[in-house]
């Protein structure tokens, strides 16, 4: 035992490497001499034996590279009773490529020669460039996936091969591509459904038999898959064999959600205070894949249920369903109670939603202070009711859903109103939003945004559900204001409005992947008419976390009109 630990602390040293800083990192995280420097336990014999070969490790590491004729050198000596082993890389002359020759042959030559001809113009280790073992598997693996991303799924690599010239620092590279046949889309083959059917997937399915094969089609398909609550993960593939090409089948393989899902959820927002929460939904009432949905929020100054019950969706894509929900709000001088009954036929694409709906309002609004109101109140107390039919429609085109950092996303409703059809006040009213991205640098983003409602009537509108109508200011609003604060300020209470307009600029950088700061601009107003309106204006700064169930806002905002500053903690998802 003491023989042992003689040559243990014998061998005991420490590994000190000078090296190009290109190679430094890749040597002192992959050398054997550097990593077995903690051992306690090597003989001298091993110590020995490390060190005699690191002169091959290190022309083996530095080749990938490009450096193929590096000089090593190691000094070894005690300091303070510890051995030093000074390790010397001279990395010597860099390979560079000095031709890359890529052929493409097969059907696209004749199909799309063009798209041949632009593979090999843009492959991505040319003449000129170093050569890296790590570069030289891109661009072969890059370039085959372009091909297999559309029509032709059979791709192949036919030939590949790097002639390096050590000593006079050339590689010669070449790669030939057989891109096999064109692929065309067939019919669906699914599996693993168990307790919904399978029509749901047909129905949602935007592809077409016979189409050109593109993987970006079948990542469509299963996003309309996991748009519905039914399914978790899905996989989607088709059979590469180059003879069946033509109408290769698609195949489908879902894993089902459970029928029932209990979630439950507590938070806090400046605009409404704190919250808890709880939903029950159940996907398969009376075994037939109806989804049955329930959900309370109880807020501090708003609560909020609902019951709804969605079919699955028809031939068309379209999901049909009926809801009911009832609201309080206490914002404002004003309690709000409202209850709505509803019908809805809704369909979801890839980047747009539409929907139809049929909707019977009754609003009781009362002021909190009882405090009596002026004759030119547009928004009076009492009981409202209306029964709209309407049409919403929603666009998004932008890079990311959750987390967009370029692109634009368009929202607009409308609907109308009859007097005496279940309706006190006959109207007309329209709604649109934006919020449009646009990406500064490699990081940064302004983000634009503007909303603007509109209520039409032929005389009073005193008698217009009160949730129909408009508020402004709050996170998502003008900043800088209470929420809902903008509108028709009479003694003390402030009441919706026929019109509303706001519009925002926001800059926003970023110091990390999930952290950054923004600087922003607010503008708005609510109003019964535009004659001696008031333009609410708010400014301020604010700090930004991607966070796992999406951006958490936290700002600090100046109300130009009423000198004051207020805090707004919101957690935004892209609408």
């Amino acid at each position: 035992m003491l023989c042992v630990k003689a040559n243990s602390a014998a061998a005991s040293y420490r590994v000190e490497i000078d090296a190009p800083p290109p190679l430094h990192d890749l040597l002192a995280q992959h050398l054997d001499l550097v990593r077995d420097q903690a051992r306690g336990d090597l003989s001298d014999d091993q110590f020995k034996f490390l060190v005699d070969t690191v002169g091959e490790q290190v022309k083996q590491l530095t080749s990938t590279e490009g450096y193929f004729t590096p000089s090593t050198k190691v000094d070894i000596e005690q300091v303070s009773g510890q051995r030093v082993v000074r390790l010397h890389v001279d990395a010597n002359q860099r390979t560079m490529v000095t031709s890359a020759a890529i052929d493409v042959i097969g059907t696209i030559r004749q199909e799309a020669q063009q798209r041949a001809d632009d593979l090999a113009k843009h492959w991505s280790l040319p003449a000129g460039r170093p050569f890296r073992q790590a570069d030289w598997d891109s661009a072969k693996d890059g370039a085959l996936q372009s091909l297999q991303k559309q029509r032709y799924a059979a791709a192949r690599i036919t030939r590949s091969e790097a002639l390096i010239d050590p000593e006079q620092g050339a590689a010669q590279l070449a790669v030939q591509y057989d891109s096999g046949p064109g692929f065309t889309l067939g019919e669906l083959k699914i599996g693993g459904t168990r307790r919904y059917p399978d029509s749901i997937i047909r129905n949602v399915n935007p592809l077409h038999v016979g189409e050109e094969y593109a993987v970006e089609r079948l990542l469509e398909l299963q996003r309309q898959i996991q748009k519905t609550p039914y399914f978790g993960n899905v996989i989607i593939a088709i059979d590469d064999d180059p003879a069946h090409a033509d109408q290769a089948p698609v195949k489908v393989e879902v894993t089902e959600f459970p029928a029932q899902r209990i979630r439950a959820g507590t938070g806090y927002s400046s605009d409404t205070g704190a919250h808890v929460e709880g939903r029950y939904s159940y996907y398969n009432l009376f075994q037939r894949a109806w989804v049955f949905d329930s959900q309370i929020k109880l807020e501090q100054k708003r609560q909020f249920g609902s019951i709804g019950l969605d079919l699955p969706p028809d031939q068309q894509s379209y999901v049909n369903g009926a809801s009911s929900s009832y609201e309080r709000t206490t914002l404002q001088g004003i309690d709000l109670r409202s209850a709505r009954v509803g019908f809805k036929r809704a369909r979801s694409y890839e980047k747009y939603d539409t929907a139809f709906t049929l909707d019977y309002f009754l609003d009781d609004l009362q002021q909190i202070n009882n405090t009596p109101l002026p004759n030119d109140t547009i928004a009076s107390p009492g009981r409202h009711r209306a029964m709209v039919p309407g049409f919403s429609w929603t666009r998004r085109n932008v890079d990311n859903p959750m987390f967009p950092r370029s692109g634009n996303i368009v929202s607009a409703q409308t609907g109308f109103a009859v007097s005496r059809l279940l309706t006190d006040q006959s109207f007309v009213r329209g709604y649109g939003r934006i919020k449009h991205y646009l990406p500064i640098g490699s990081r940064d983003s302004i983000v634009l945004r503007g909303e603007m409602g509109a209520v039409f009537t032929v005389g009073g509108g005193a008698a217009i559900p009160a949730s129909l109508l408009f508020r402004a200011g709050g996170s998502d609003s003008v900043r800088g204001y209470g929420n809902q604060s903008i509108g028709n300020l009479q003694n003390g209470t402030v009441f919706p409005t026929k019109y509303l307009l706001t519009a925002s600029t926001e800059y926003q950088h970023w110091i990390s992947p999930e952290w950054g700061g923004a600087v922003f601009y607010d503008v708005g107003t609510a109003a019964d008419n535009w004659f001696g309106r008031t333009i609410y204006q708010g400014v301020g700064a604010g700090a930004r976390w991607l966070s796992p169930v999406g951006p958490l806002n936290v700002d600090l905002a100046y109300g130009v009109e009423v000198r004051k500053m207020r805090l707004h903690v919101s957690l935004g998802i892209a609408f």
